[in-house]
């Protein structure tokens, strides 16, 4: 089985592989929040896609965050500490990359399983 979510011309928002579901990079729509408001929204946006494709955040393989800026790595994990599905935290990095547009300051990679 092969489905794809939301495919537009240079990439689809999910990709469903097997029993294994794959998400675009995920960014926050409102770019005026700080590192935790960008991350929350971003997880909010994660939990979305994998509810439409029948997993959850419990189900979660790998994560790869990106931050802009090193130096919020405390504030992303508040957001995520507060998020992640405690007993079932995925495998984790996390990096400080230039980010498509300077206002994103996360972007959050991961892989799952299906439910």
């Amino acid at each position: 089985m092969l489905q794809r979510l939301d495919t537009g011309p240079r990439m689809s928002e999910a990709v469903v592989h097997g029993q294994t579901v794959y998400l675009a990079g995920q960014v926050a729509d409102d770019t005026t929040l700080d590192v935790a408001g960008q991350t929350r929204e971003v997880l909010a946006s994660i939990d979305s896609l994998l509810e439409r494709v029948g997993s959850d955040k419990k189900h979660i393989l790998q994560a790869t965050v990106y931050l802009a800026d090193i130096a919020t790595f405390k504030d992303m994990n508040s957001a995520w500490d507060a998020w992640v599905a405690q007993g079932h935290t995925p495998a984790r990095a996390t990096v400080e990359a230039k980010l498509a547009a300077p206002e994103y300051k996360v972007e959050i990679v991961v892989v799952a399983a299906l439910a």
